[in-house]
């Protein structure tokens, strides 16, 4: 059995703040150390349910957080950036189950340091009018490849939000968002003991669980926070200008939209 996971920050125990999801923040290697252990309880649990191969894609910022020294010894990881499918780079059809650790709601929601992929360029995203955030498009690219997501972990929004998505899929609620910034946590051993064990439940169930596909052809709106985003996004030829901060286009391959996606948020980035 082949498990990929990928690994973000802000949904995991004790992580509620820039200071430690940025790589200056002066808690940063404090979060990278409680995410690396988080990753590592699941890779347990992927072991104890009889995984015979493991990867981890740091998929959190820069995509270099992980602590080498300190990851699981059974597991291989990826670690870097630029990535053609970013969050979920590594996914394809030989793998069995997909994990979403450490993930959050997407922006403008309930829950702790929401956005959608970035908190700093982006207002919303929209395929074929519904609105998704990374838990929704990170599954979405998993379903391409028919794989299924069967665990996210994080806050009990990010949980609700999958839970629309994919009613059978297992969570793990390792805090509780109070606000934007402020979350009650489970202790780092009450969390990975926690994640461990619904790691074990959902590969059990696994087939109980249909990968979550959003049908095409694909149309795609992205909001920008303000119009300087969207003007400067403009240049990607594809896209079309709805108002002063959205842009849709349209795509028959899922893969492709996302990559379109990323491709605007990089222009709309500031420098």
């Amino acid at each position: 059995m082949k498990v990929f996971i990928s690994a973000d920050m802000e949904g995991v125990a004790g992580v509620v703040h820039q200071e430690h999801t940025h790589r200056d923040g002066r808690e940063h290697d404090r979060a990278r150390t409680l995410m690396t252990e988080e990753v590592n309880a699941a890779v347990e649990g992927a072991l104890e349910a009889g995984a015979t191969e493991i990867l981890i894609n740091d998929s959190h910022g820069t995509m270099r957080n992980l602590i080498p020294e300190l990851v699981h010894n059974e597991a291989d990881y990826i670690i870097g950036s630029p990535k053609m499918l970013a969050m979920m780079q590594g996914i394809d059809s030989s793998y069995d189950a997909a994990i979403l650790l450490g993930h959050h709601a997407r922006m403008g929601q309930d829950g702790i340091l929401n956005h959608s992929f970035s908190g700093k360029v982006v207002q919303n995203i929209k395929v074929n009018g519904v609105d998704y955030g990374e838990i929704g498009i990170n599954a979405a690219i998993a379903g391409v490849f028919g794989v299924p997501a069967v665990l996210v972990t994080g806050c009990q929004h990010a949980a609700s939000e999958v839970e629309q998505l994919i009613p059978s899929v297992e969570t793990a609620i390792v805090k509780q968002t109070v606000n934007r910034y402020t979350s009650r946590n489970l202790t780092p051993v009450k969390s990975q003991a926690l994640i461990k064990q619904k790691m074990i439940d959902a590969l059990n169930k696994k087939d109980e669980i249909t990968p979550f596909v959003i049908e095409g052809p694909y149309v795609v709106e992205i909001s920008y926070l303000h119009a300087g985003f969207a003007d400067a996004a403009e240049v990607l030829p594809i896209v079309e200008k709805v108002d002063g901060v959205t842009h849709r286009f349209e795509s028959n391959d899922f893969i492709t939209a996302f990559r379109y996606i990323r491709s605007l948020i990089t222009l709309a980035s500031p420098v």
